[in-house]
């Protein structure tokens, strides 16, 4: 019984090629099968061909320019040779052409002398009948048998290029032959001239050209790495400076040449990136700093209070000591959340962009603050939608009232209009309060900022509203700015309006 059949299982050998691991293979009815692969070449050979590839730019562009200009040399050096060679052995053509017609014209005239006169330039002659006979001939000829054993049976011109040692010269022969009618029957002419010009022109040029190209390319090669590396230099020197900054040393700057080209332009792009990181590294601590320090003072309030009721146990304290720790406690909460919504508006993420009815967040806003300090005014457009998240659009919202309420003396404006030639929704939230200066408008959506010490920290919020407000409204595609009042502060959002 035969065996079973079990597939091959290919397998790659040291060197790179893959063979049947079990060498031939056994069918079912016994007969054997060599299912060997052939063997590639080596991947290694491969990779070690690769290896040979210049890596830095200054090598590639020297190769490159040097591949360039040897290719342009070398075919130019073709064409020139080229060009010679046809000029000369033309110029040679029509001097054997001349004699030819000449000697054939007084054959077929009867005038034939045994050694025709010579020509100039030419540097034989031979003159044969239709049966091979030599009828004259040029004196380096004399005594010879026909060139061609069998001259042609029909009139013509035939032109052509022939070795020297058919008429014992060292140097090619251009030959013409005519063939012509005459009283006797069909004369063949026979008339050549050395190539000797175009030989030794050819030998002269080809020796120059072997020294001369390989100078031009070396010198080629030499000049572009010099210019490369000049040019290369300054991006050297920035990448240098930029392995050498740190995370500390954020405030150091690549330097810029004063070519204004593209390594120039790129030095100016590297230099403000690291401004923005180093305003972003600036913006970091700070934050830190001042979110250390705005949940220190909560936790601080929190401590003394747990201390004061842990060394006086007395009952009668205890309602205002719970009441004043869960006041802080709340507002550790509150802080902290908004810490966590800033990080995460801080993300790459791509912001929501489901359609929310922004007409009805507005409406819930104002509607939970009826029975407020101060009274909100609002002006509500309906029907108009953004894209966005109803939670961040509700926050954004809510913000603003509160930063309004907190500062004003009797009411707060609310208005969503559309601004249909832009396509936009616009949210104006105004207060009766002291305003915010020119200098200050873009300082109050700075992350704990407190415009002056009116606001005590217990009155003014954690710092972060306004902040929180304006990242929403950028993640979102918006705006958020102060703008002009006849009293108290004016902010507006601006938000796409959604499809």
């Amino acid at each position: 019984m035969a065996e079973p059949y079990e597939p091959y299982e290919p397998y790659e050998d040291r060197d790179g090629s893959y063979e049947h691991r079990d060498g031939p293979h056994e069918h079912r009815d016994g007969s054997h099968e060599d299912r060997r692969r052939p063997r590639v070449l080596p991947y290694r050979l491969c990779r070690s061909l690769s290896r040979l590839r210049p890596r830095s730019v200054r090598a590639q562009a020297t190769l490159g320019a040097s591949a360039v200009v040897a290719l342009a040399l070398g075919l130019a050096s073709f064409a020139l040779l080229g060009a010679l060679e046809t000029n000369l052995t033309m110029s040679a053509q029509a001097d054997a052409e001349r004699q030819a017609v000449k000697v054939a014209a007084m054959a077929a005239t009867g005038r034939l002398e045994p050694v025709p006169p010579p020509g100039r330039g030419t540097d034989f002659v031979q003159v044969v009948d239709a049966q091979g006979r030599v009828l004259a001939a040029s004196p380096n000829l004399s005594g010879r048998p026909a060139l061609v054993p069998e001259p042609p049976d029909a009139p013509g011109t035939v032109r052509g290029t022939w070795k020297g040692g058919r008429v014992r010269q060292e140097h090619r022969q251009r030959v013409v032959q005519v063939t012509t009618v005459t009283a006797n029957g069909l004369v063949t002419v026979y008339a050549g001239t050395s190539l000797r010009d175009a030989d030794t022109a050819d030998e002269t040029i080809m020796a120059v050209l072997a020294v001369v190209v390989p100078l031009l390319v070396l010198v080629v090669a030499l000049i572009t790495w010099r210019v490369t590396g000049w040019a290369l230099r300054p991006v050297e020197a920035i990448r240098a400076e930029m392995a050498e900054i740190g995370d500390r040393e954020l405030h150091r700057r690549v330097p810029v040449p004063p070519t204004r080209d593209e390594v120039a332009r790129l030095a100016v792009t590297m230099n403000a990136t690291l401004d923005r990181l180093e305003a972003a590294g600036i913006r970091q601590r700070r934050f830190i700093a001042d979110a250390s320090h705005e949940l220190r003072s909560p936790i601080t309030v929190l401590r003394t209070q747990l201390e004061v009721a842990q060394a006086h146990p007395d009952p009668e304290l205890w309602g205002e000591l719970v009441s004043g720790a869960l006041e802080d406690t709340v507002r550790l909460q509150d802080l902290a959340a908004d810490l966590l919504l800033l990080a995460r508006l801080d993300t790459s993420e791509p912001p929501p962009a489901a359609a929310v009815d922004l007409t009805e967040v507005v409406r819930e806003a104002a509607r939970t603050r009826r029975g407020g300090r101060v009274a909100v005014r609002a002006d509500v457009a309906p029907g108009i939608a953004v894209r966005g998240s109803t939670i961040w659009l509700s926050r954004l919202v809510t913000n603003l009232l509160d930063n309004a309420a907190r500062h004003a003396e009797q009411h707060v404006g609310l208005v969503l209009r559309l601004d249909e030639t832009r396509g936009e929704a616009v949210l104006e939230v105004t207060d009766d309060g002291a305003g915010i200066a020119p200098a200050d408008r873009e300082r109050v959506f700075e992350r704990f900022t407190r415009l002056d010490d009116a606001r005590a920290r217990d009155e003014g919020g954690t710092g972060l509203g306004l902040a929180i407000a304006r990242d929403i409204a950028l993640r979102l595609g918006g705006t958020l700015t102060v703008r002009d009042s006849p009293k108290g502060a004016r902010l507006v959002a601006t938000l796409p309006l959604g499809t």
